[in-house]
């Protein structure tokens, strides 16, 4: 009962803190636009556009490096002076007009140009939101080690908008086509926008050495515990990918599902996070967040392994809770697991984590129309559960404990 007692305590206390409230609000809407397009996006790209396989595969491609691309570039400015408030800002709004453009645009062309330039731009609201937030808790003062579970908790309003989403999204798709779709993602940008612009101040950005400031990302990149820790949340994001273009066109067309099937099997394992991603907020102020992480990856091999072995829409359903589960731990604690490698360049570093699953997206789409064009969608399934055990392995080798040395023992050098 103490224990209960205590968690309701932490969650009012994450209320009271200055802009809380505000971001909350953020993150939900800009999940929820998020939820309306991605578990349908091959099904518009491939049935509603009419593109091939690998057309698909490409154009997915483009929208993953537009927002690669621009997000790093976005990065490095949010790292300086720039107002990380005017980058939500111009973000937002390029997601705003960009839905708009692809609710009437049926141009392969065209729509892959506002894929990069607009959709690229909006991409960076999550990451940018995100470090606005950790930066909050900095100059709140929250202590260092109730981060991960304050994080976590932030991320579970991510999830919150994954609960309704997909399946809201899938009776706009068969009421009111894609259109109508798009046009409520576009109409969630511009909620954000208007809460953004109006309710949302800034923080002033903490000070560092100004040696610390003028490393570069790729100085980052090669310290062995950064790139192996990257390159496992680059694999485990395309083998997700891979999963997410691939689940709806395995349900509807190999197992005889239908939009509304996909719609459900999307917003099943929200349901489970939000209480789950409490409770690994919980477990990451007590445990080191490194074997979470891997146990996360652990559970995501076991999930796409059972996926294989699914005959019927409804199977999947029971499946979804450990897509909750992985989903509750790689995605709620990895931001602040990423942040802790560089912790004087929060916006560096969440973007860098942020880029490595958006490359990772990038793989993935790109694979999932050359392997749709060459197999069946059952058998893509053994590719990205190929992808998910060498994500794992990596992790083995490079754990966040190791990293942790080796940056105590550059520290002493640098000393020295």
């Amino acid at each position: 009962m103490s224990k209960i007692i205590g968690m309701k305590g932490k969650l009012l206390l994450v209320w009271k803190i200055p802009s809380f409230p505000v971001l909350f609000l953020c993150n939900f809407i800009f999940g929820l636009s998020t939820s309306f397009f991605a578990p349908f996006s091959s099904l518009f790209g491939i049935d509603e556009v009419g593109m091939s396989n690998i057309g698909f595969g490409i154009f997915m491609t483009i929208m993953a490096l537009g927002g690669v691309v621009i997000s790093t570039i976005i990065a490095k400015k949010s790292d300086s002076n720039i107002s990380r408030k005017k980058i939500l800002i111009y973000a937002s709004l390029m997601g705003m007009i960009g839905y708009c453009l692809f609710a009437y645009i049926r141009d392969y062309y065209l729509l892959a140009v506002i894929a990069f330039l607009l959709l690229g731009s909006a991409a960076a609201t999550v990451p940018q939101l995100w470090a606005y937030a950790r930066e909050a808790l900095q100059n709140a003062n929250v202590p260092k080690e109730e981060t991960p579970f304050i994080m976590n908790v932030f991320r579970m309003f991510f999830a919150l908008s994954w609960t309704v989403g997909p399946a809201l999204a899938a009776w706009f798709v068969v009421i009111i086509g894609f259109k109508g779709l798009f046009l409520f993602v576009a109409a969630g940008y511009a909620i954000g926008l208007f809460v953004i612009l109006f309710f949302l101040k800034d923080v002033p950005k903490a000070v560092y050495e100004n040696k610390q400031n003028r490393v570069g990302i790729t100085e980052y990149v090669k310290k062995p515990h950064i790139f192996g820790n990257l390159a496992a949340a680059l694999l485990l994001a395309a083998a997700t990918s891979i999963h997410t273009l691939n689940a709806p066109q395995f349900v509807t067309k190999v197992l005889g599902g239908t939009e509304f099937d996909v719609g459900l099997i999307f917003s099943v394992p929200p349901i489970f996070e939000v209480p789950m991603m409490i409770a690994v907020g919980a477990l990451a102020i007590k445990l080191d967040n490194g074997l979470l992480i891997r146990i996360g990856f652990a559970i995501a091999l076991v999930y796409f392994s059972l996926f294989f072995f699914v005959t019927e829409p409804w199977q999947i359903y029971p499946l979804q809770i450990l897509s909750a589960a992985q989903v509750s731990i790689t995605s709620g604690i990895a931001i602040s697991y990423f942040q802790d490698f560089i912790p004087h360049a929060q916006g560096t570093a969440t973007t860098l984590y942020m880029n490595s699953t958006q490359i990772g997206n990038t793989v993935g789409f790109l694979l999932f129309g050359f392997l749709a064009e060459a197999m069946n969608y059952g058998n893509v399934i053994i590719i990205y559960i190929l992808f998910a055990a060498v994500a794992l392995f990596c992790l083995m080798l490079f754990g966040k404990q190791k990293g942790e040395r080796l940056e105590a023992r550059e520290v002493r050098e640098e000393k020295i």
